[in-house]
């Protein structure tokens, strides 16, 4: 189990912190016998399309080149001209292969890792270079290496020996048909030979991604620090939530005095209402709370003259089932609409009274109740 400098055990998984500053370091999974690989396959299809027409222009190049007639070419310079303008057609010609092999050696190591940009000059260090040669992953190296040194030579080995009649041949064909022959045996070659590669970067690639996450592994203590780093200290955290809890009850508290009646059970329970019938389809509530804070809205209702009604059954109903700055929820229409009826007659009939009123029979429904 790996350890870090405390001698602690990393036995955590990285967190995405971790792995994304790994990547901001240059610290991704790489694979080289994949990049190998692709490279490999890419240059045998290229041989295999492009093969024959590439020899075949080859040796037109060459042939232009040695007609040439040195009586004609009297000055230097002409000398130099005639010699740019074989090495640009040389160019043109080579030019679908290589830009290929340069597209593929640019992008195949994104293919496991992504793409990655740092400059990160603190990993240059003698000393620890030289420990990294006796490393681990020096060592499994060193092992890939031999075995693809013996997979990929005993393939090519076999090749040899079991194309050596094909490639005696090519001497007796004549020179066209020759090249063009020699190009396709020479991709169908490149293509055996990936085959092995291909089983190499089959246990490569899953080895580098373990390896990489075997590298990123934390420790509890380093979580425990990341997680402090991020969402702050736990006494800092519930200061917040402490704060913001306070201020929406300030807030709610605000909207007491507008209210147009508050519910209660009768002391342990309070929800108060607001419904304005040309704005609102249906009554809203503005606050809500049991104990202390429904103790508070009462007390601000009767301050402000906001009439209570008692209803234990209503109360619990609208606390439980009610959501805050909402509409009351449809089945309790028809019992908030009886208690808001009676009180607009009783505004009618008489002045504000501080004493809660009762109002009994509540249509609740079953469902709904709380007991």
């Amino acid at each position: 189990m790996a350890e870090n400098q405390d001698g602690q055990e990393k036995t955590e998984e990285a967190t995405p912190r971790r792995r994304e500053e790994a990547s901001k370091k240059g610290q991704v999974a790489r694979s080289r016998e994949l990049t190998t690989l692709m490279s490999l396959l890419v240059a045998t299809g290229s041989l295999l399309i492009l093969g024959p027409n590439l020899i075949e222009g080859l040796a037109a190049q060459m042939r232009a080149g040695l007609a040439l007639d040195s009586k004609k070419i009297t000055d230097p310079g002409q000398i130099l001209e005639v010699l740019g303008q074989l090495f640009a057609d040389l160019l043109l010609l080579l030019a679908p292969f290589l830009s290929l092999m340069v597209i593929v050696a640019l992008f195949a190591p994104l293919a496991l890792g992504g793409w990655t940009f740092s400059l990160n000059f603190k990993g240059i260090h003698p000393i620890k270079g030289l420990a990294k040669l006796f490393s681990w992953n020096s060592l499994m190296e060193l092992a890939k290496a031999l075995i693809k040194f013996l997979v990929v030579g005993g393939a090519a080995i076999f090749l040899l020996w079991h194309g050596q009649a094909e490639l005696l041949y090519l001497g007796r064909e004549p020179l066209q048909p020759a090249l063009a022959h020699a190009a396709q045996i020479l991709g169908w070659t490149f293509l055996i030979l990936s085959l092995p590669m291909l089983l190499i970067a089959g246990v490569d690639v899953p080895f580098q991604i373990f390896n990489y996450l075997r590298n990123l592994r934390m420790t509890h203590q380093e979580v425990r620090d990341e997680m402090k780093d991020t969402e702050g200290k736990p006494e800092i955290k519930a200061r917040i939530r402490r704060l913001q809890q306070e201020f929406a009850q300030r807030r709610m508290m605000e909207k007491v005095p507008t209210a147009d009646v508050v519910v209660t059970n009768p002391s342990h329970y309070a929800v108060a209402m607001e419904y304005k019938q040309a704005t609102m389809a249906a009554p809203v509530i503005v606050a809500m709370g049991i104990e202390q804070t429904a103790l508070r809205i009462r007390e601000l209702a009767v301050q402000h003259r906001v009439p209570l009604v008692q209803s234990p059954l209503l109360a619990r109903a609208l606390y439980y089932n009610g959501k805050l700055d909402k509409p009351i929820p449809n089945p309790l229409y028809r019992a908030v609409a009886q208690v808001l009826a009676y009180l607009y007659r009783l505004r009618q009939e008489e002045p504000f009274n501080r004493d809660p009123i009762i109002i009994e029979d509540v249509p609740v429904p079953p469902e709904l109740r709380t007991e």
